[in-house]
C-alpha cells in the first residue's frame, strides 16, 4: 500500500508531519483512543489504530482487530501498511485482573510490546512508548525521576517495567514516557478515571477512592501535542510525564463529583490499608518531569484541572455547592476531558466510533 505524506489539517501547533502512515496501538485505553482520533484526524486514512479481536464493539473508519501478543499477525499488518510512525500504547491496565492472571500480563504487557517493537526496528520507525508511574511502589512525598529504581507493588507494575526494557533494547532511540492518569474521554464511558468515577455517581451508586494514592494526572490534550512534537523532533531514552498538580484518587473523586454536579453523599474516602489485600495499591507515585520539561525546551502539561477553583480544599469540599456554579456532565466535558485552554480541541465522539452498544 502506497501513502503520500498530506499536509495537516487545522493543526494548531503548526508541527511538521510525522513519518506516515502512523499505527496507534491500545485505542481500548483513553490514551490511545483520544491519540488515534488526534491525529486520524489530522492525516486521515494515513493513520491507523488497532483493537483486541475480542474488543468488537470497538469498530470504525482506520480501526484494525490486531493481536498484539500474536507475533504473526503482527508482522503481517505490518508488511500491509507499512508504518513508519509507531504509538505503542497497549496492554492491560487491569490491576486485579493482571494479579489473578500473570500470565495473561506478561503476554499482552510484555509480549504485545516486543512484537510491536520488533517491527518497528525492521522498518524503521519512529516510536513512542507509553509506560506508567505505577512501576513505582509510592514513597512519602513521591516526586519520583528517572534514576530512581523501579519496585511495583502489582504484577502490571512489575510488567510495564519489563516491557519498558524490551522497548529501550530494541529500539534504543524510542521514547518511552512513564505516564501517570490520562484524563479524557474513554470509548465505552467506563474506562479511565473520569469514566470509571462518574459512571457510578450518574448510576446512583457510591465511589470509593483511596486518600493516600497519590498520582499526577494530565489532560490528554497536552499528550497528544506532546506526542505530535515527539515525533517531529525526537527524544530517546526514558523520561517521566507527569502533570504538574499531585492529587489523591479521592481528591480526583471530589473534583468529579462537584463539577458534574453529582450527589456529594456517593463519594466516599479510604486508606489503602482498610481496603484489603487485592489488588495491591501503591502510595504516593507522583512524578517529577523536570527531564521532559528541559530536554523539551517548554512544560508540555498544564495544570489538570486547569482552574486553581477546582482545587479541594479539604474532605468535604464537594459538599460546597453555594458559588452559584452548577455542575453537569457537559461541565465535566468542557473542564476536565478538555483543558479549558486548547477550546478548539474537541474530544473525539464515541457514539461515531461504536454506535449505540455500551458495556456495562
Amino acid at each position: 500500500m502506497d501513502f503520500v505524506d498530506p499536509a495537516p489539517k487545522n493543526f494548531a501547533d503548526s508541527v511538521s508531519p510525522p513519518p506516515l502512515p502512523m499505527l496507534v496501538t491500545g485505542i481500548a485505553g483513553v490514551p490511545g483512543y483520544n491519540a488515534f482520533h488526534y491525529f486520524r484526524d489530522l492525516y486521515g486514512d494515513q493513520v491507523i489504530g488497532i483493537r483486541q479481536s475480542s474488543m468488537w464493539p470497538l469498530s470504525g473508519d482506520g480501526i484494525v482487530a490486531c493481536d498484539a501478543e500474536d507475533a504473526a499477525s503482527v508482522a503481517r499488518l505490518w508488511d500491509q501498511y507499512r508504518f513508519r510512525s509507531l504509538l505503542s500504547f497497549g496492554g492491560c491496565c487491569r490491576l486485579k485482573s493482571c494479579e489473578m492472571n500473570v500470565e495473561m500480563a506478561h503476554r499482552v504487557n510484555v509480549v504485545g510490546a516486543e512484537n510491536m517493537i520488533l517491527q518497528a526496528a525492521r522498518h524503521d520507525a519512529r516510536v513512542i512508548h507509553l509506560s506508567v508511574d505505577l512501576v513505582f511502589a509510592g514513597r512519602d512525598g513521591g516526586g519520583y525521576d528517572e534514576e530512581d529504581a523501579t519496585d511495583p507493588v502489582t504484577v502490571y507494575g512489575a510488567k510495564m517495567a519489563e516491557a519498558e526494557q524490551v522497548v529501550l533494547t530494541q529500539r534504543p532511540d524510542a521514547c518511552v514516557l512513564r505516564i501517570s492518569l490520562p484524563m479524557g474521554i474513554s470509548f465505552n464511558e467506563h474506562a479511565g478515571a473520569i469514566d470509571w468515577i462518574a459512571s457510578r455517581f450518574k448510576q446512583n451508586k457510591p465511589a470509593t477512592l483511596f486518600t493516600d494514592e497519590l498520582r499526577t494526572p494530565t489532560y490528554t490534550d497536552c499528550m497528544n501535542r506532546l506526542f505530535a512534537d515527539l515525533l517531529e523532533k525526537p527524544l530517546a531514552g526514558l523520561y517521566h510525564a507527569g502533570g504538574p498538580r499531585r492529587l489523591t484518587l479521592y481528591q480526583i473523586g471530589q473534583i468529579v463529583n462537584r463539577i458534574g454536579g453529582y450527589d456529594p453523599d456517593l463519594l466516599n474516602g479510604c486508606l489503602r490499608v482498610e481496603a484489603g489485600p487485592m489488588p495491591p495499591r501503591a502510595g504516593d507515585v507522583t512524578m517529577n518531569s523536570s527531564k521532559l520539561e528541559q530536554d523539551l525546551g517548554y512544560c508540555p502539561f498544564d495544570p489538570w484541572p486547569l482552574d486553581d477553583r477546582w482545587l479541594p480544599e479539604g474532605e468535604d469540599w464537594h459538599y460546597d455547592r453555594s458559588c452559584g456554579f452548577i455542575g453537569s456532565e457537559e461541565k465535566i466535558q468542557s473542564l476536565l476531558y478538555q483543558n479549558p485552554a486548547n477550546p478548539g480541541l474537541v474530544p473525539p465522539n464515541r457514539n461515531q466510533v461504536w454506535g449505540e452498544k455500551r458495556f456495562i
